[in-house]
């Protein structure tokens, strides 16, 4: 299959999602073969905890303070196995990120990451509640040399506008979707865009436990975001879309 050369400004980094088994490995402090081990028991042992632990009125609490360092193997497996699919997502913010962007749920750091390294970004605010995450990404910038260029939170600034957002798995993890969608909107610049993803979906065999799948919710996350922001389309065979505020 023909695969498009990464721009230059990524092309030297990206190796294995920005280096990320050495990353995890030395974060950690593992060998890599209790590493390898980790990464392919994770996705089942989040499905535990989370048909154990996950309660939507608790939902902060969970991703902050039970899924641990778990979390941070099921999203490392996640972003080798489909290094395709994620590398899709940095073409869309190598093309249309710019300015101050924020990454909402920022995980690993992937995208962080390739936001930072876009010669057209001033500024990464990465925002994440779950504090190993906020430590391991931390770490990654620094060992990227990106540290200066990104700020860590575990909010939305405060009455802070953005040229950019992107969040991705994210918005299936929230109990109400379309309200952070119109959070995005209000802290979005008029020229602004938007980029992100969802999986409206527990699995066929009830995988994902913790994320939402409640029609009228769905149905009202579409009808927020059909209302309120107009796709703009991209060539890129992902999951990822891109918007702007629609404004009458």
């Amino acid at each position: 299959m023909f695969r498009l050369p990464l721009p230059p400004f990524l092309r030297d980094s990206w190796q294995n999602s920005f280096n990320l088994k050495q990353h995890l490995q030395e974060f950690l402090h593992l060998d890599s073969e209790t590493l390898e081990n980790k990464l392919v028991a994770a996705m089942q042992q989040m499905a535990e905890l989370g048909h154990k632990d996950f309660d939507w009125e608790t939902a902060t609490d969970f991703y902050r303070d039970k899924v641990g360092e778990v979390y941070l193997f099921e999203l490392g497996a996640w972003h080798l196995e489909c290094n395709e699919n994620i590398e899709n997502t940095l073409f869309l913010i190598a093309d249309y990120a710019q300015g101050r962007v924020l990454d909402f749920g920022g995980g690993i750091g992937t995208h962080t990451i390739c936001a930072a390294l876009c010669p057209q970004v001033e500024q990464v605010i990465y925002c994440d509640i779950n504090p190993i995450n906020l430590d391991f990404v931390r770490y990654r910038a620094a060992q990227l040399g990106l540290s200066q260029k990104i700020i860590f939170c575990v909010d939305i600034p405060a009455k802070e506008t953005f040229n950019t957002i992107i969040s991705f798995d994210v918005i299936e993890h929230l109990p109400d979707p379309s309200q952070q969608l119109l959070k995005f909107h209000k802290a979005l610049t008029p020229e602004g865009k938007i980029i992100l993803n969802w999986h409206f979906f527990k699995g066929f065999n009830q995988d994902y436990p913790f994320h939402i799948d409640d029609p009228q919710v769905v149905e009202t996350f579409f009808k927020t975001i059909q209302t309120n922001f107009l796709e703009i389309f991209h060539p890129y065979y992902s999951t990822a879309r891109c918007y702007r505020k629609w404004i009458m």
